[in-house]
């Protein structure tokens, strides 16, 4: 387990709780935090630095610090150890998935950006889409943010120059801030302003699902969106509070549109961490759907076992109202689910 902040923690904790014996070894640059979060797993789990032999001596490597890593997980493929990222940044998940040649090659997992969103964001566009006969556009939007490193990566998402947008094929870019909509979110959050920013749910989303159009958004205030203009000003509270993703699949059913429209509300690390962990133990005990580099959008072809496991760690999905403008106290339309509907299996 590398890095040990609001979402690493977390990760650690939910590898501790699942079936079976396991044991954890957290790497921080911090060790003086790493050992303080090994102490508090228990028995099982032990701090120390990232070594060769500490890492050839794992089944999983999982990659939840600040910064590019793309050097750390080609250390583990080379070592023939499967590699999980929590990365919500663009840039890093590509440089990630040029390593689906080593990794398919070594026969290892390397799922990237197995957080909140892209992540649970990936596994519901998949659930989505079954639904529908033909997928032509996805819509991903985020609110809140889990610890500080998650936090400035936000700050740094919003304030980019220009947003990645996958339209049937070339990528396009689009100024950032531009295009901000209304969405609904699962209650308590309920409706936000979100625009659209640079971050990796297209990217991944794009290979599972070629013929759409893609674009993510992230949840902020008109204040926040100008403050993510000017350099960070204090330290960042140590958690987020309660955030959301919801997931909105446009396509066709028997020649009609249709769309399907699926949510989650959760603390955004604790529901980042426990995805990160089903992703691990999946990808250890060789569920996922093939070796090689890629989000969880291609690597989980059937997302229902996986949700199933998400709602019994506490992270639940719902269906939301579509085909209504999606407000809530609205009745939804036959055929789209209700507002709030747990989402356990096929519809």
């Amino acid at each position: 387990m590398v890095g040990s902040g609001a979402v690493g923690s977390r990760v650690a904790r939910q590898l501790m709780s699942l079936p079976g014996e396991s044991s954890v070894l957290v790497v921080d640059p911090d060790r003086a935090r790493g050992a303080a979060v090994a102490e508090a797993l228990g028995p099982g789990a032990a701090a120390g630095p990232w070594s060769a032999r500490s890492v050839s001596a794992s089944e999983v490597v999982v990659l939840a610090s600040p910064g590019l890593h793309h050097s750390l997980a080609e250390q583990a493929l080379d070592l023939g150890v499967h590699v999980v990222s929590v990365t919500d940044d663009d840039q890093a998940a590509r440089r990630l998935l040029e390593l689906d040649g080593k990794a398919s090659g070594r026969g290892c997992h390397l799922v990237v950006g197995a957080g909140f969103s892209p992540g649970l964001s990936c596994v519901l566009a998949r659930h989505a889409a079954h639904d529908l006969e033909r997928v032509h556009e996805i819509r991903v939007a985020r609110w809140g943010s889990g610890g500080p490193a998650c936090a400035r990566g936000r700050q740094k998402a919003l304030a980019s120059v220009s947003t990645p947008r996958w339209r049937l094929g070339p990528w396009m870019r689009s100024l950032a801030g531009t295009g901000r909509e209304l969405c609904w979110f699962p209650e308590p959050v309920g409706g936000q302003g979100c625009a659209p920013a640079r971050v990796a749910d297209p990217l991944l989303l794009a290979p599972a699902f070629p013929d759409a159009e893609i674009v993510a958004r992230i949840g902020a205030t008109r204040r926040e969106r100008y403050a993510s203009l000017l350099p960070p000003i204090g330290r960042p509270q140590v958690e987020g509070t309660l955030g959301a993703v919801r997931v909105e699949v446009r396509g066709t059913t028997n020649g009609e549109p249709a769309s399907v429209v699926l949510g989650a509300v959760d603390r955004p690390a604790v529901a980042a961490g426990t995805v990160a962990a089903i992703a691990a133990s999946w990808a250890v005990a060789g569920r996922l759907a093939r070796p090689g580099a890629a989000g969880l959008a291609e690597m989980v072809t059937d997302p229902v076992p996986l949700l199933h496991e998400l709602a019994q760690l506490g992270v639940r999905a719902a269906v939301l109202d579509a085909g209504n403008g999606d407000r809530p106290g609205q009745p939804a339309q036959p055929g789209t689910g209700r507002r709030g509907e747990q989402v356990t299996g096929p519809r």
